[in-house]
């Protein structure tokens, strides 16, 4: 709640410093809100202010991954098979960061490398984990998230990193796979590792700036 007033108080300041005319047109915060914006530099941002690279979850004390639409890494269009160094299928996914194909594991790296908003620890989510963020969507043809603070999710599979899972019907003869959720659907299944699906990494590591606040 700590983090709630201080970003209430920067909204309040700024909209204060606003002429009339911008400060009756200035969109309010929600009002049952778990997501605040951060940027890349790892700073908190208000909830009508952009762009923004990284979603805290406020009720799970997660940082999610913001895909984009501007051929980066973190471009929402790029595939991966599911790969973890030692378990899976390598290079069987389509992106343009990487001389060959790509997987999971790749993505990964390359975040963590970069410090994507500030923090390392990148990793795929839990099926707990996105679990958590699914929420009933009243918008026609939307995914099942906070699509405010979610952007460019596709419509397809995303990994999870629950591996080992048993396949069946006609993947039966490739034995095993991982859990892989459609958002548009609000539906996990397995998959095998070779298949090629998106991926919206998360990370329990925090920038200084969520600490900060916290610690209030």
């Amino acid at each position: 709640m700590m983090l709630k007033r201080l970003l209430l108080s920067i909204g309040f300041f700024t909209v204060c410093l606003a002429a009339g005319h911008l400060i009756q047109s200035e969109p309010s915060l929600p009002l049952d809100n778990r997501f605040y914006k951060v940027s890349n530099n790892g700073q908190l941002m208000t909830a009508w202010k952009g762009p923004w690279a990284c979603v805290y979850d406020e009720k799970e004390n997660l940082l999610w991954e913001v895909k984009r639409d501007d051929e980066s890494i973190h471009d929402g269009y790029w595939s991966y098979s599911w790969f973890n160094d030692q378990i899976g299928v390598k290079n069987s996914g389509d992106c343009y960061f990487e001389s060959s194909k790509c997987d999971t594991q790749d993505l990964i790296r390359k975040a963590n490398q970069r410090g994507l908003c500030q923090v390392t620890g990148w990793r795929l989510p839990t099926k707990q984990e996105v679990e958590a963020i699914l929420q009933t969507q009243d918008k026609p043809q939307q995914a099942m998230l906070s699509t405010d603070y979610f952007r460019h999710i596709k419509a397809g599979d995303y990994w999870t990193q629950d591996e080992e899972q048993p396949l069946d019907g006609h993947y039966r003869h490739l034995d095993k796979g991982a859990i892989a959720v459609d958002f548009y659907q609000g539906r996990f299944h397995t998959l095998p590792y070779r298949n090629a699906a998106f991926v919206m990494l998360v990370t329990s590591e925090l920038p200084n700036s969520i600490k900060e606040a916290n610690a209030q």
